[in-house]
């Protein structure tokens, strides 16, 4: 049986320019049952809010000018330790707030898309794993890696979407990459990101 998602992740993606050298910013919004409004700067350079239920857009808006130079002066520090440091490592307690993150974010993604490929699964799983970004069993249970959430919120999609098809197809045959390529035509577009990314993100935990 499908379970239902807790939680709503706004489609619309907002641009605001909140830095001084008129920088775009990408704001992504996630709805929950808590009760107060929070930013958090990703390492991507893009914004996350979290805001209850009941925030209107106009005051979830309201609330990112008034936080436009807590924004910048952030951006500005992110900026700063990609250019000043050769590599990163995540601590315990970053791992866990990236766990927590993807245990909001990635169950709305996956019901979301599962209603357009038309498929069931089980329970969802949150790990932060050394060679796999994402797994479907055979029953239908699916494995998300955490590292996931510091990737472009497409990236993040693609990987849904790929194990989300192997609830039709258990392979990787061409019947299994037009099933992907129906619900995302450019998918490509993010099997490079990761590519080319991934392993910088997994060094970040495993050296």
């Amino acid at each position: 049986m499908m379970r239902q998602p807790l939680l709503t992740e706004s489609t619309a993606v907002k641009r605001e320019k909140t830095m001084k050298k008129k920088r775009e910013v990408q704001i992504s919004v996630i709805r929950s049952r808590r009760k107060t409004i929070a930013l958090q700067i990703r390492e991507d350079g893009s914004v996350l809010v979290r805001a209850p239920y009941w925030m209107t857009n106009a005051e979830i808006s309201s609330f990112v000018k008034d936080k436009k130079d807590w924004i910048r002066r952030h951006l500005d520090k992110l900026g700063e330790n990609v250019n000043n440091s050769p590599g990163t490592f995540l601590s315990e307690a970053e791992l866990r707030s990236l766990a927590e993150m993807a245990a909001e974010a990635i169950p709305s993604r996956v019901a979301f898309f599962a209603r357009k490929l038309g498929v069931t699964y089980g329970r969802i799983t949150i790990r932060c794993q050394r060679t796999r970004w994402g797994s479907c069993s055979e029953k239908g249970n699916l494995n998300f890696n955490c590292l996931l959430m510091k990737a472009p919120k497409d990236v993040l999609d693609y990987v849904v979407v790929h194990e989300l098809c192997h609830r039709l197809e258990m392979n990787h045959s061409s019947r299994f990459w037009a099933e992907v390529a129906k619900v995302l035509p450019d998918y490509k577009a993010s099997e490079k990101w990761l590519r080319e990314n991934g392993k910088l993100l997994i060094r970040q935990v495993h050296g």
